[in-house]
């Protein structure tokens, strides 16, 4: 038996009538995949297939949450999960994807959706996912502060190094920046 068997649809089998399938996609469920951007996460998957004349049309719908760590703070964070998609298959001599189109051999008659379950799951991942504000890690986020943040007068190593003689003409002059620069001063607090 395949550790995946249990999300194997049977096509061939379906006729005019529209099968909806429910799947329980638990901590075992990623531990199976094996993969490292989500490993743990409680998501209810509802598959629809229906026939066509020649292709089977399958719908899914995803609900629930994952656990990942969070960009920021890198502790586990519950990232929400819901999200639709749709699937074309139809039969032919060997796997294969083509288009919008997957190709599954005649000779099985099913498609197993394991893997699709997954990449549609990884796929609701925002690119940027971060504690809501107030909730990340507070020793980490003091840290990230301390090494990230420039202060304004923070002064160069070298020049502070230089001593200068009151007969030089050498001139202190507060050091400028571009007012353009300045907004950025602030993005780690934004994120």
């Amino acid at each position: 038996m395949s550790k995946f068997e249990l999300y194997n649809v049977v096509l061939k089998d379906i006729n005019n009538e529209t099968r909806i399938i429910e799947f329980e996609l638990d901590d075992a469920y990623f531990k199976k995949i094996d993969s490292p951007e989500v490993q743990r996460g409680n998501v209810k998957a509802k598959v629809s297939v229906q026939k066509k004349l020649s292709t089977f049309d399958i719908q899914f719908v995803l609900d629930g949450s994952i656990i990942i760590p969070c960009d920021r703070c890198l502790d586990d964070m519950e990232q929400p999960i819901h999200y639709k998609e749709k699937l074309q298959v139809k039969f032919g001599d060997k796997f294969a994807e083509e288009d919008e189109i997957v190709i599954v051999p005649e000779s099985e008659g099913a498609i197993n959706v394991a893997w699709f379950l997954y990449e549609f799951i990884v796929l609701n991942i925002p690119i940027k996912h971060v504690h809501a504000t107030g909730e990340c890690n507070k020793t980490m986020v003091v840290k990230l502060k301390k090494h990230i943040t420039r202060q304004k007068d923070d002064t160069d190593d070298e020049n502070s190094s230089l001593d200068f003689d009151d007969d030089d003409d050498f001139t202190t002059e507060e050091i400028q920046t571009d007012p353009r620069w300045d907004g950025l001063q602030n993005i780690t607090e934004n994120n």
